[in-house]
């Protein structure tokens, strides 16, 4: 998504920014033990799906805007579903 030539570097980085700025995002944050391109197992950063919708917010690169204008429309949609409790008072 970003082009980084590297990726764990850049993951690194915006793990210490978004500490920095107070987001428990990192902190709550899982390891597993997944298998690398070696074939040795390596423990791996995880996180559930609004983990990982929360994480794009926070990436500051202009290739996740589109991704991030899809969740904005996908939830505008849903709000839009959502019954109207003032026209049922």
């Amino acid at each position: 998504m970003t082009d980084s030539l590297n990726p764990n570097n850049y993951w690194k980085v915006l793990k210490n920014r978004l500490k920095k700025e107070g987001s428990q995002l990192v902190t709550n944050c899982n390891q597993l033990k997944m298998p690398s391109s070696d074939g040795k197992m390596y423990k791996t950063d995880v996180m559930n799906t609004e983990q990982l919708f929360r994480l794009i917010q926070s990436v500051p690169s202009p290739k996740a805007e589109p991704f991030k204008l899809w969740m904005a429309q996908v939830a505008k949609d849903r709000l839009d579903e959502m019954p109207n409790n003032e026209e049922e008072n």
